[in-house]
């Protein structure tokens, strides 16, 4: 969907996957959770890739308030689209990936620590049901209409 929705808007698109240290992924394929401390270097490598380019799509799971916040630190007026849906979908989804290094069973990780977008953040949820098409869409109506 990144990809797709870079595409539309005429940026950059990068898999913010590919910013995790080796330790990470490596945590994370052997089936344990990421804590605070392991996505804080993550999470600011993410923020200077958006910061050293003038405007970019990253790909990447902002799932807390903090986590955001530490983005937009280093890349102020980020804005995030916040891809969202239900439990067995994704789940569906995830077990449907080939050749990546984070199993399907880090999603109740994920879902616990998931912390909905507060009111004051530049930020729009929207639902994974729907179609890549539609997504890219509404998302790129939503960026370039704010």
């Amino acid at each position: 969907m990144g990809e797709h929705l870079a595409a539309e808007l005429g940026l950059e698109y990068k898999d913010g996957d590919e910013l995790h240290p080796q330790s990470n992924i490596d945590k994370m394929a052997s089936g344990q959770a990421l804590d605070d401390d392991d996505r804080a270097w993550w999470l600011v490598q993410v923020g200077k890739w958006l910061r050293d380019r003038d405007s970019g799509v990253i790909a990447c799971s902002a799932l807390k308030r903090s986590y955001r916040d530490l983005i937009r630190t280093k890349a102020p007026g980020t804005i995030f689209v916040h891809l969202h849906g239900d439990y067995d979908l994704l789940l569906s989804r995830m077990n449907s990936r080939e050749d990546h290094f984070m199993p399907s069973t880090l999603l109740d990780s994920q879902f616990a620590t998931l912390e909905p977008l507060g009111e004051d953040e530049e930020a729009k949820v929207f639902d994974i049901a729907l179609s890549v098409d539609e997504i890219v869409a509404e998302a790129a109506d939503w960026v370039r209409n704010r």
